[in-house]
């Protein structure tokens, strides 16, 4: 039974990342032709770096994600914080407004959001691109904070304020340490949410800005470039050492946290 799940386990794993493999192998083929290899080279990773359009996509794609990432990570959190103040009935009607973004179809959301702003004129562009995405990653901050927010002990903050600490104290001293992880991964998911996203950035951006996958998508019309093959290993080998990083880190903190729980301290 042990050796079929590990069949099962591994051929899974196989679906899912043979396709990138392939990906990764083909940024380095000397030929055009994904039917063909042509030898290994380093040429198309060469070119995307002297590629003005790639460059200046993934100059817009990161400041857009970073920016949104960091707005709605504010705003999710206190609106966490908030929706957790109340009571339980107007609570879930709450929730399920906020929810409905992530739920609702993203062609319905971009084609809303355009009508939006032209209804208010405001010329679409940076500014525009950049309210969308705000728009739709403040959902996921909040689905991050929310569970965090239900582990604390429901009299925290009172506590910390008899111990004489201010409400500001109390909030950035005692409540925000321990919903931290929620948050940080409210950001994460802000974050990636907003560089991969295709649908909405391409109802609400406007002429002369253009994110990754808008060019890409523009690419593609005339042709998949190895360059984008390059670009695509380059996004997921970042990626991946991202995670590794923050298992490490997690596994060191479980680690010490065993280490302290061993020492015994004497009355």
């Amino acid at each position: 039974m042990k050796k079929l799940r590990k069949v099962y386990i591994g051929l899974i794993m196989a679906f899912l990342y043979a396709p990138i493999v392939l990906l990764i192998l083909y940024s380095f083929n000397d030929s055009k032709s994904r039917a063909n290899w042509g030898g290994f080279t380093l040429r198309w990773y060469k070119e995307l770096f002297s590629d003005a359009q790639i460059i200046s996509a993934l100059g817009t794609t990161l400041s857009i994600g970073f920016l949104a990432a960091v707005i709605s990570t504010i705003l999710g959190t206190f609106g966490a914080i908030a929706l957790y103040q109340m009571k339980r009935g107007p609570r879930q009607v709450m929730l399920s407004v906020v929810n409905l973004p992530m739920l609702n179809s993203e062609v319905v959301t971009g084609v809303s959001l355009m009508l939006l702003f032209a209804i208010a004129q405001i010329q679409m562009g940076y500014v525009t691109l950049l309210l969308a995405h705000i728009s739709f990653c403040v959902p996921y901050v909040v689905l991050s904070v929310m569970p965090k927010l239900r582990q604390l002990e429901p009299n925290l903050a009172e506590a910390a304020q008899d111990l004489g600490a201010t409400p500001r104290q109390g909030f950035f001293k005692v409540i925000l340490p321990d919903i931290m992880p929620g948050v940080f991964s409210g950001f994460l998911m802000a974050l990636t949410m907003s560089i991969d996203d295709f649908v909405v950035s391409f109802f609400t951006t406007g002429s002369g800005v253009s994110n990754l996958s808008i060019t890409i998508y523009t690419m593609a019309k005339r042709g998949i470039s190895p360059k984008i093959n390059a670009l695509s290993s380059l996004i997921f080998a970042a990626v991946f050492i991202l995670l590794v990083g923050l298992n490490l880190r997690d596994l060191k903190k479980t680690g010490g946290s065993k280490n302290i729980e061993k020492v015994k301290i004497p009355y």
